[in-house]
């Protein structure tokens, strides 16, 4: 008996600290944005035929036009069954302002802005 409950207890204590670790994780991605200014949150699912050639007219309107105050964009993926969150992810990388996230994450990403 105390053999299984000192796996249980180990266990719970492994995924607490990898919880934790993935807390901090999280913390210094959300620190990437600014606490104030303008967010552009594009939802997408199942768009990887347009999300590339939308994101690049989108982020070269923003970027190089007018809209100096709009540094910050989001794109929440809904659950995407093709590839549209890979591209997404691989346009992140060229692009500081751009984050992909899951729903869930854009709404912790709201939630911590005030914190930042």
């Amino acid at each position: 008996m105390e053999f299984a409950l000192n796996i249980i207890f180990w266990t719970l204590a492994i995924y607490g600290l990898f919880e934790i670790i993935k807390d901090i994780i999280n913390i210094s991605i959300y620190t990437k944005f600014q606490s104030s200014g303008i967010y552009l949150i594009i939802a997408v699912k199942n768009q990887e035929e347009k999300i590339e050639g939308f994101l690049r007219s989108s982020l070269f309107k923003i970027l190089y036009g007018k809209e100096d105050y709009l540094k910050n964009i989001i794109v929440a993926d809904l659950k995407s069954t093709d590839n549209t969150k890979e591209i997404a992810k691989k346009m992140e990388a060229e692009y500081d302002c751009l984050k992909v996230t899951t729903w869930k994450e854009c709404k912790d990403i709201i939630d911590n802005v005030n914190e930042a």
